[in-house]
């Protein structure tokens, strides 16, 4: 064997590794995705037949698009929500200096240290007595607890990347302060955005504790068919969430690219005008 083989084999070896440990990781979504175009009568891998009859009988079921409605309204209400507030927390912690900001810094990131089922237990009891369970608005708010520490996180290190000369720069070439919003602002914000809706789509504890009967959500509704019958409309749903995800980090990889795009902009721009 040749040194040069002898030098290349670790390198071949860890792309061996990397390739069988991300086969290892994906399996359990292909399989998912492949039972759900099954033509079986029940949950059978791999199926004999394939069939769209489990998604037609998922868009066809009132219960299932009672639940797909009330995630997307609790989706947005936890996303506009969170975004606003994470957005003006990530501003105020970068561009100004005020008393007690690391404290107030650590208590906003809290649910992301404290355990969920936690969390969830709190919020029963609080809205138990309130008489809120059941009520979308209030679970749409709760999500955008859950949903706001990843939101500040990202515009914390996005907005970290921004020099604010950069917003200087856009403002002398004459650009109103609602541009340079859109052009250099907004492309992260969204970024933020479709993350904080990701996570109250595929929220299930929360949901679990404060749903109640009438405002289930998709995990939750997934959950009670697992508990009472398993059928195929489960794997059909499943491949459902998986392509909204997919989706949202498709679009969150070209809201990235918008962004990058503007900022280097901007910069030529500020750098143009000796900012």
């Amino acid at each position: 064997m040749s040194h040069w083989a002898i030098r290349r084999w670790p390198a071949a070896l860890l792309r061996l590794y990397v390739t069988m440990m991300c086969l290892w990781l994906l399996a359990p979504i292909i399989i998912v995705v492949v039972l759900a175009f099954s033509g079986d009568g029940y949950l059978r891998f791999p199926p004999t037949s394939l069939s769209l009859q489990w998604f037609a009988r998922f868009f066809g079921d009132l219960q299932w698009q009672r639940a797909l409605l009330s995630s997307l309204v609790i989706g947005a209400i936890a996303c506009v929500t969170s975004t606003t507030i994470g957005f003006f927390a990530a501003y105020a912690f970068l561009r100004t200096e005020f008393c007690g900001k690391k404290l107030l810094l650590s208590l906003m990131l809290t649910p992301v240290i404290v355990p969920s089922i936690i969390t969830a237990i709190a919020m029963y009891y609080l809205f138990g007595k309130l008489g809120l369970i059941g009520n979308i608005l209030w679970l749409g708010l709760c999500h955008a607890v859950i949903a706001m520490p990843i939101v500040l996180l990202i515009l914390l290190s996005a907005l970290h990347a921004v020099d604010p000369n950069l917003e200087r720069a856009a403002l002398g070439l004459g650009a109103d302060r609602v541009r340079v919003f859109c052009r250099v602002v907004l492309p992260i914000v969204l970024s933020a955005a479709l993350f904080a809706f990701l996570a109250s789509f595929d929220e299930l504890l929360i949901s679990l504790f404060l749903a109640g009967v009438h405002a289930q959500t998709l995990p939750v509704r997934i959950w009670n068919s697992l508990n009472l019958q398993v059928e195929p409309t489960i794997a059909a749903v499943s491949a459902f969430l998986i392509a909204v995800t997919t989706l949202i980090l498709a679009a969150d990889g070209s809201t990235t690219e918008w962004g990058s795009g503007a900022g280097a902009r901007a910069e030529v721009s500020g750098k143009a005008l000796g900012v």
